[in-house]
């Protein structure tokens, strides 16, 4: 049920202090990308939504780190995002939006909304050569030294509210850790939450989706942090001589996994589908139109593909919705009109 009375709650508690009200709440600071989507020969055997019976379906993609600071800061560690959008032959389009943990922090939009206003960005408080040293021995991770002019930490709050709840550590440990890569097509992204797809057979399938990179995954050396600034004109120039690709790969679950909780990992074992590739090969001039004004949402879905019952998953699709508008986004998919 839709809920937006908790979406503005989940929007509000998610912008940062250092952030802009004229931007996303987080993964605020992004570029806009086209390309196109092939899929593989056999991606319509188990799915019949269009873009996988289709010879060439064109794309938008916006790539993002995942902060809701408004200054650039590319080369901090940081969760960045992938939001493809696929324009179908009929005119319609569909979205799917990943980001580069496999993981959600929270299973219930309850606990999504306290783990937003507990992990809110405080002030950085570092620690001393001997606390890292206690913490080692105590099989604890040590904190990170802030960065040159980090003066609020994105990790202290997360931290703490997962070691009071374990379904969040997963997720805030790989946060902590995951550093920052050399470009935006050298990481993997993953779509987090479970989808329902029918086959030509009319089999339906939970399945999870995540983007690889065929360059392969690169992260920078975090004793050597690059300039603040340098992942969209790394894009920019990479695209302006080649093209980059992703593999979109389709995760099956079987009985057993959790279908409706992101914040729950499948095995690893399970069948994966190479379901198409993505060529990414532009960067429009007008990123203001191309990127940044425009409404992703996890819920633009064409038929052949479902929504679980994931409640995260769900209420992402009004907070989405009401960050769109607050914003002056261009018109969210499901907003009235």
């Amino acid at each position: 049920m839709s809920d937006p009375g908790m979406a503005e709650k989940l929007v509000k508690a998610l912008q940062r202090p250092d952030g802009d009200l004229a931007l996303r709440p987080v993964h605020s600071i992004g570029i806009g990308a086209t390309g196109y989507f092939k899929p593989s020969p056999i991606a319509g055997n188990f799915c019949v939504a269009e873009h996988f019976n289709t010879d060439k379906t064109d794309v938008s993609v916006r790539f993002s780190n995942g902060s809701g600071c408004a200054v650039v800061h590319d080369g901090w560690s940081d969760v960045r995002g992938m939001a493809v959008r696929f324009h179908l032959p009929d005119g319609t389009d569909t979205d799917l939006i990943a980001m580069t943990l496999p993981e959600f922090f929270a299973p219930t939009p309850a606990t999504f909304l306290e783990f937003a206003e507990k992990a809110a960005p405080k002030p950085y408080e570092g620690e001393t050569p001997w606390q890292k040293i206690w913490n080692y021995l105590q099989l604890i991770l040590p904190k990170r030294d802030p960065y040159p002019g980090e003066t609020i930490s994105p990790d202290d709050g997360a931290i703490a509210y997962a070691d009071k709840y374990a379904f969040s550590q997963l997720g805030v440990m790989q946060a902590a850790q995951i550093g920052a890569p050399t470009s935006y097509v050298r990481a993997a992204y993953h779509a987090v939450h479970t989808f329902i797809v029918t086959g030509s057979d009319g089999v339906r399938r939970w399945v999870r989706f995540s983007w690889q990179p065929i360059a392969g995954v690169l992260n920078t050396n975090p004793e050597k942090t690059p300039d603040d600034d340098f992942l969209r004109a790394e894009l920019k120039e990479r695209l302006s001589k080649d093209s980059a690709r992703f593999s979109l790969m389709m995760m099956v679950g079987e009985v057993g996994d959790d279908f409706n909780n992101s914040s729950r990992p499948w095995p690893p074992h399970r069948k994966r589908i190479m379901m198409g590739t993505l060529t990414v090969n532009a960067v429009p001039e007008d990123q203001i139109a191309q990127s940044e004004k425009l409404s992703f949402n996890p819920g633009l879905l064409t038929p052949g593909i479902e929504a679980s019952d994931d409640p995260v998953l769900k209420i992402r699709i009004d907070t989405y919705k009401t960050s769109s508008a607050w914003r002056g986004g261009s018109p969210c998919p499901f907003s009235e009109g």
